[in-house]
Order: structure tokens, then sequence, then C-alpha cells
């Protein structure tokens, strides 16, 4: 996840910022945090304070949530996303601040402390203490840690820090903190008083000493450049070291390179060169002459101006008689012009040209930065001091760094050696963006949580939908097992029933095939038995009386000739074969039976 901010982050007030960093801290989730897989019981919390205190205290520069993630305890989600948070701001914090890293790295185990207090608070952890505090950092965007007694001001300050924070977490109070907060306020304005009243000394003497250089410089570049590659008597060396550049030194300092004493005093500076120097004035004897006549009073006209006394005496005889020499054609001793002192000089001092305005505009009251993370240096744009057209540096507390020539400064600016420090960005507007930012993440996931709800409630109607059918299909098939079974099952006992039917049938024919021959064998006096189905009484026995042929009847009568009782052919046939009637046998076998039945009833009467 990116950790950019916009420029130009919407400023939230407080109330909007608690409310989004609530629900923030309620709903977020972000992948690979150590969430619980269930939600944690009301009161089996896990006391997180003591682990966060022990890595304040050790001043780990790691992350809250790789502390959590080391650590095999069941946090909560609010824990989860307390760390997360905290590590987020203080990460856009340590990318974005624009302080120097050595600080802002002190600044971000802040996190720990942070992470506590969103746990317990949720938004309200982000109070006017805190948040001033973080943003009073700003003043001190040109740190730089040099070791020096000024950067140890500022170390030593945050060491407080250290120990007040360590105190609201053991007594679980914001009190220590605050009171940090209130004297680290109070010494910043005493400390701003006092950095005031530095610049205003500082500037005042370095513009002083700017004029002060810049004449000495100028006055050397002027002579260097006179007595370069030149050979001159020692004398005239002498009058130009000790008496002259001393001359030249206050004309730039009294009126500048521009006054026509300056001019003078370079004129004449050139003309001892052009009468010292055999190869400048050799055979121009006249002019050597006038020249001679002249210089004199040129050199103390110069002298009482500048000086404001007589040039001392003495110091014009030995140049009386360099000249005299020179006429009369001596040879003199001769020895390099720029022995003696002189040889240390920068020409560019002759051709400075100060900035425009313009430039100026752009740079000045400005912070510039060399080197790279915890090695960078910052220093302040004071002030241009336009006599030696350099640039004073200062550091945040107002105490000076050095000075830069202007072309020194220009040539370190195109080279990218020395860098303008952007604008610093103020925690509140870091805090503001980070929480919008997470504000933006914590609706799109809840739209893609509903959406995911909405998709999974969908599939989940569709897979109903696709079981109910797959139900209802397999119910379709077992009842169309079901009836082929069925169909099946009347199918067999059909054609079963038929086989039944047939067999039957054919059972009855062959049964009254033979009771017909039964019938059609019954002679006069054959007896049979007629079951009565109404009564339970023994069966009727009756005998054929009578076979009429034509109309196929039969007449039976009882033992006593009684009761007649008439069969057709037929009928007496169905009852054969349906078990109502039965055919005792023939009637003489009957009446023999019948007759010795009789006669043991007679033999046993007697």
């Amino acid at each position: 996840m990116s950790l950019t901010t916009h420029e130009n982050p919407v400023r939230l007030d407080t109330a909007a910022l608690e409310k989004k960093t609530d629900a923030i801290i309620q709903g977020i989730r972000i992948p690979d945090l150590p969430y619980p897989i269930k939600a944690v019981d009301p009161g089996q919390e896990p006391d997180w304070r003591p682990l966060l205190l022990s890595c304040w205290s050790e001043q780990r520069n790691e992350t809250v949530s790789h502390v959590l993630r080391s650590v095999s305890v069941c946090w909560t989600v609010r824990q989860v996303n307390a760390a997360y948070i905290s590590d987020r701001v203080m990460d856009v914090l340590l990318k974005t601040s624009g302080l120097h890293l050595a600080l802002v790295q002190k600044v971000a185990r802040l996190r720990f402390f942070l992470a506590w207090r969103l746990s317990e608070e949720g938004g309200s952890a982000f109070d006017g203490h805190l948040c001033e505090w973080l943003d009073s950092l700003g003043e001190w965007r040109g740190w730089s840690d040099t070791g020096g007694r000024s950067s140890r001001v500022l170390l030593d300050q945050l060491e407080g820090m250290v120990i007040a924070v360590s105190a609201s977490f053991e007594t679980q109070s914001l009190e220590p903190f605050h009171r940090f907060c209130d004297q680290w306020k109070s010494d910043a304005l005493a400390r701003h008083e006092r950095t005031a009243k530095l610049q205003v000394r500082l500037l005042e003497s370095e513009t002083g000493m700017a004029r002060q250089r810049q004449a000495e410089q100028v006055a050397r570049a002027a002579i260097g450049r006179a007595l370069t590659n030149r050979e001159l008597p020692p004398v005239i060396s002498g009058f130009i070291r000790n008496h002259w550049l001393p001359l030249m030194r206050q004309a730039v300092l009294a009126s500048g390179t521009e006054s026509a004493d300056w001019r003078h005093a370079n004129k004449l500076l050139q003309w001892l060169t052009w009468i010292g120097d055999p190869s400048l004035s050799h055979g121009s004897s006249e002019r050597l002459y006038k020249v001679g006549e002249q210089i004199g009073d040129s050199l103390s006209s110069v002298w009482e101006r500048v000086q404001g006394g007589s040039l001392p005496s003495g110091a014009m005889t030995a140049i009386e008689g360099v000249i005299v020499a020179r006429l009369r054609g001596e040879e003199l001793e001769l020895a390099p012009a720029l022995d003696g002192g002189l040889e240390t000089f920068d020409e560019s001092w002759l051709s400075t040209q100060n900035p425009s305005s313009a430039d100026l505009a752009a740079v000045s009251k400005q912070w510039f930065v060399e080197g790279v993370g915890a090695h960078e240096q910052r220093r302040f744009f004071t002030a241009f001091l336009d006599a030696s057209s350099e640039v004073l540096w200062t550091n945040g507390a107002g105490t000076k760094l050095g000075i830069t020539p202007w072309h020194t400064f220009v040539q370190a600016r195109n080279s990218g050696a020395l860098r303008l420090l952007p604008q610093i960005n103020g925690f509140e507007d870091l805090l503001c963006d980070t929480v919008q930012s997470l504000d933006t993440l914590y609706h799109q996931q809840r739209q893609q949580r509903r959406a995911a709800a909405e998709r999974a409630r969908e599939q989940a109607d569709a897979l109903r939908k696709k079981v109910e059918a797959a139900e209802d299909a397999k119910r379709n098939e077992l009842e169309m097992q079901r009836l082929e079974i069925e169909r099946e099952h009347a199918e067999r006992e059909r054609r079963q029933q038929e086989q039944r039917d047939a067999e039957a049938l054919r059972l009855r024919r062959e049964m009254e095939s033979q009771a017909r021959e039964r019938v059609d064998g019954l002679k006069l006096g054959s007896w049979i038995a007629v079951n009565d189905s109404d009564t339970d009484s023994s069966p009727t026995r009756l005998k054929l009386a009578v076979k009429i042929a034509a109309t196929k009847k039969l007449v039976f009568v009882d033992r006593l000739g009684l009761n007649r009782t008439e069969y057709t052919e037929q009928g007496l046939i169905d009852d054969l074969v349906e078990g109502r009637v039965r055919v005792l046998s023939d009637a003489a076998e009957f009446d023999d039976a019948l007759s010795r039945v009789v006669g043991r009833i007679r033999m046993g009467k007697h």
C-alpha cells in the first residue's frame, strides 16, 4: 500500500477525524495482519501495554504490526487495527515529513504509544497535545545531526520525551506526556527570542566583516594582478606591500571600487610597477622623468584623501632613489614582486557581480541540504552579504555555520550537491490525509464485502435452485422408476393373471369336459350330493329319476321319491365344476350300498 500523500490534503475537523478513525479501527481489514480467527470474548482481551512499553523503552525501530506477529497471542481486531493505523501514520511521517532522518526516526517510535492510545480511546488519541507537539517539530526542519552543542540540545529534549512517554505507559495516564508537551512549548518560546537576538547581532557583525573581507581581497587581487610575473626593486615591492596595500584596502572599505580614490590608487599602482620594472620602462627616459616629477605629489594626495594624514616620512625617499638610478641608467637589483606575503590572492574578487533581486528572492531565507540520508546536513540561507557577494549560513538555532561565495553557491546548486529543502508537511496534514486514505479503503472494503455478500447470496440461491432442481430431477427420476416398476409389476401381474385365467379356463374346460362326461354318463338311479351353501347341514342326496333328452333336463328326487329337483345339463355341469354338486355313484351300486345299510339297521333293531 502506497504511503504518498496528496499535495493539498483536506483538513478534517476533530469530530470528523475521530469518527472516521473509530470506524477504521472497527471495520478495516488489512491482508497479512494477525487478526483473530473468531471474536475475542469480552474481558478476555490480552493486555499489550507491557509489550509496547518494552518496545518503547528499548527504542525499537520496528513496526507495531511486526511485533504483534512475532508474539503467539490472539490479539483483538481493535488492537491489530490500532497497530496498523499507528504504523501507517508514522511511516508517512518518516517518508514525507521533510525532517532529518535521525530526528524523524526518533519521533516515529511514538508508534508504540499511539497504538496503545488508539486501542484505548479510538480517534480521541489524536488529542491537541500530541498533534500540536508533532506539528511544532516543523521548526526543527533545519536540524542536522552534527554532534555539536546545538544538535545535542534537541536530542536531550527528545530524551525527556522518552521518559515522559514511559511514565504515561506505567501510570496509564497522559498527564506525564502532557507536561512534557507544555514544557516543550515554553522552551520553544524562549529559544525563539534568543535566536532572534542572536541573528540580529550575527548579521551586524558579519556585514561588517564582509566589508573588511571585500576590501582586503579586492586590494590584494588588484596588487596581485599588477605584480604577477613582475620583478621589481625590493624597495618598490616593500612600499606596495607596506603602504599601498593598506591604502587600497581602506579605499575599498571607505568608498567602494567605483570611487575616484580607488581608481587613482589603482592607477598609481600601475605607475609604480612601470617605474620599477625595466622591461616596461626601458628606453622611455623622458617619460620616466615626467612620471618621476609627478608621482610623489600624486601618491601624497591620494594618501591624504584616503588615510586622512600625510604619507609616512621616508616612504618616498626609496622610490625617488629608484627613479634617479633608472634615469642614470644604473643596474638595479630586482626580485619577484609578489614575494613577501603577496603571493596569495583571488583575482575573481575584481569581477564579482551580485545576483539579481529575483534570484535572491528565490533562495533567501530558505533551507538547503547537502548529503543524503543520515549524513545530510541542513543549513539556512540567512542573508546575502552584498559587500563580499557571499551567502551567510546558520543552523536552526541561529548559530553561524559558514560563508560561501555566491558563485560557489550557484555551482553547488547546479551540480546537485546543494539542494533546496522542500517545504515541510505538517503532522495534522499528514494525519488527515492518511485517515482520508484509510477511510476510502475502509468504504471500498465495505462495498466489496456487501458485493461479496450479495454474490454469496446469489451463489447460494443459485446453488439452492440447482440442488432443488437436482432433487426435483431425482424425485422425477425416482417417480419414473417407481412408475416403471409399477408398470412392469402390473404387466407381470396382468400376464400372470392372464396365465392364471387361461389356466383356470383350461382347468374349467377340462373340469367341464369331465363334468359333461359325468353328466352324460349319468343313468337313471344315479345319485348326486347337493351342498346347501346357505346352511351347514350335510349334503342332500338325490337320485336321477328322469332324463329328458329333448330339453336336456334331468329330474332328481330324494330317496323317498319326493322333493323333485330339476337341472339342466349345463346347470348340473356348472354345479359339478363349482363343487356344489358331487356325483356319488351309479344307481345300482348306490342301491346295493343302501340296501346293505338298511339291512344292518334292521338287524340292529332286532
